[in-house]
């Protein structure tokens, strides 16, 4: 695989950039690996990546029924971020930023990382003293987090209305000044690239059909593309884990929801860090385009529509105008919806199953973009060594039978 550098740039430059590689191969599927990842977007990704790298398993296919990113990972709003308030959450998601902050290098793909900040307004006295108690419980786990008055949350964000008049008022705010964005598409095709190249083999529209196993022992998954036997398989489907479990006679504590977001026409920059507020619920940022990058809470109603409600956009854009009345005048550009697989603590499944040889990532809810890197490190881990990883032992399955939860409801700010 070549590598990206400025004499490679330059190279293909002069040639019309004609002479690329492609990213990844398209294997047919053999009939026999060590460990089948079912499902091609980030975590998925990762963790076949991680696999190869960290264990030396290199007999890995990734089965996306779509095209890589073509579900979550693609359907996201990019913001990254570990200011969560329970340790467990905490240095889990603080891994993954520490792991996005040197991805670019390990990868070698620019995954178009932007560490713009995160704010997470406060606008009651309880926002104040919930805000605070998080910010605290940060600095003690090494996260850096600090409280904004309502005037610098002004000074950090001019264009941020902060009335007093105002049905909300700002009072405050956290900000986590190594929180901000990545490229969703780039971290898929990055991982993907880097995987390749150790030997993974990614096969795309190849939809899982059916989990076979013998004797309560999983042996391999049925297939559109034929069966294909394993030593091991791994869901990584986001909102489809519950789906893919029953496959395996396992009933998963998951509900999946629409999440949508949406973009607003593109604009000169005028908003250089990321807001988010719970109790208007909207949070927004600017892409390196232009557009606003919008989005808020899930729907109430359970679907696996890739769509979402007109009350929520109605509500998400009274919210904006709120905390930015200057956008009164922009227009929508597209609207979009995920399926977001939630948990009943807001914390992620990464364990083994009571299925022998049948791993599950799942239940991350609307967390899962900013924990891809950490998420592909510790499954790999519990995979390759059947036993859990330190920063992933708490996220057992069996912890909703010996009640042993972690309560990231609404902790941090947002579920976002």
């Amino acid at each position: 695989m070549m590598r990206f550098s400025v004499v490679s740039l330059a190279r293909n430059a002069l040639n019309f950039n004609r002479d690329w590689p492609r990213q990844w191969r398209s294997p047919a599927p053999k009939k026999q690996y060590d460990v089948i990842v079912i499902g091609g977007g980030g975590h998925g990704l990762a963790t076949a990546y991680y696999l190869a790298k960290e264990h030396g398993i290199t007999n890995v296919a990734v089965l996306e029924k779509g095209w890589l990113g073509g579900g979550n990972t693609g359907r996201n709003t990019t913001i990254i971020r570990s200011n969560y308030l329970w340790d467990e959450a905490a240095h889990l998601y603080e891994k993954s930023l520490q792991l996005y902050e040197g991805l670019s290098k390990d990868l070698n793909y620019n995954i178009m990382l932007s560490q713009r900040g995160v704010m997470n307004l406060a606008h009651t006295l309880q926002d104040v003293r919930d805000t605070k108690r998080r910010i605290n419980a940060n600095k003690l786990n090494g996260i850096d987090a600090d409280w904004l008055d309502a005037d610098e949350v002004k000074d950090f964000c001019p264009i941020i209305n902060t009335s007093k008049d105002t049905r909300y008022p700002v009072l405050g705010a956290s900000l986590q000044k190594r929180g901000g964005t990545a490229r969703h598409d780039a971290i898929a095709w990055a991982y993907a690239r880097a995987a390749d190249t150790k030997g993974v083999d990614i096969i795309q529209n190849c939809e899982v059909t059916g989990i076979n196993r013998d004797k309560g022992r999983v042996t391999g998954v049925e297939t559109t593309k034929g069966t294909i036997n394993a030593g091991k398989v791994a869901i990584c489907v986001a909102g489809h884990s519950s789906v893919l479990a029953d496959m395996a006679g396992l009933r998963l504590p998951i509900e999946s929801h629409p999440l949508q977001a949406m973009v607003s026409e593109p604009i000169k920059p005028v908003l250089d860090t990321v807001v988010m507020s719970n109790a208007v619920h909207v949070y927004v940022s600017q892409s390196d385009k232009g557009e606003l990058v919008l989005g808020a809470g899930i729907d109430a109603y359970h679907s696996y529509a890739q769509r979402g409600s007109f009350h929520v956009i109605e509500h998400q854009i009274g919210a904006l105008l709120e905390l930015f009345p200057i956008f009164s005048r922009l227009k929508l550009m597209r609207t979009w919806g995920g399926i977001v697989d939630t948990c009943p603590d807001a914390c992620p499944i990464i364990s083994k199953t009571p299925v022998q040889n049948l791993y599950l990532n799942g239940g991350w809810g609307t967390g899962g973009f900013k924990a891809i890197p950490a998420s592909g490190l510790v499954y790999a881990h519990t995979i390759a060594k059947d036993e859990p990883h330190p920063l992933n032992a708490a996220f057992s399955i069996d912890r909703f039978t010996t009640g042993h939860l972690i309560d990231e409801h609404g902790a941090a700010g947002v579920a976002h």
